[in-house]
């Protein structure tokens, strides 16, 4: 039996394996209410001068995430404070497509 893991899951275990202290910033507030910090970043990832903002999905729904990252009230803060924002979009076989947003 085959485990599908989240998108949030496969970007922690590349973004550790790249080096980066990585954890999940969203907040569960219900089982289906889910509120991402400064509106859009799922997981923030540290390493030596480097900031990264995450927003992770599956490939389908990256430009929906890419359009609430250019809506987001916040992402001008988070660009002047130097944080390099990114979409991580997964393809079912593992694969992904990164987009930067910075």
């Amino acid at each position: 039996m085959t485990v599908k893991r989240s998108p949030s899951a496969l970007s922690l275990a590349m973004l550790r394996a790249e080096g980066y202290t990585a954890e999940v910033v969203e907040r569960r507030h219900t089982s289906r209410l889910k509120t991402d910090l400064f509106g859009f970043i799922d997981i923030v990832a540290i390493r030596r001068g480097e900031t990264l903002a995450v927003q992770t999905t599956d490939t389908t729904n990256v430009a929906a995430r890419v359009r609430k990252i250019a809506e987001a009230p916040l992402v001008g803060a988070v660009r002047e404070a130097g944080w390099r924002i990114v979409v991580h979009g997964w393809y079912p076989d593992g694969r992904v497509r990164e987009v930067d947003c910075s």
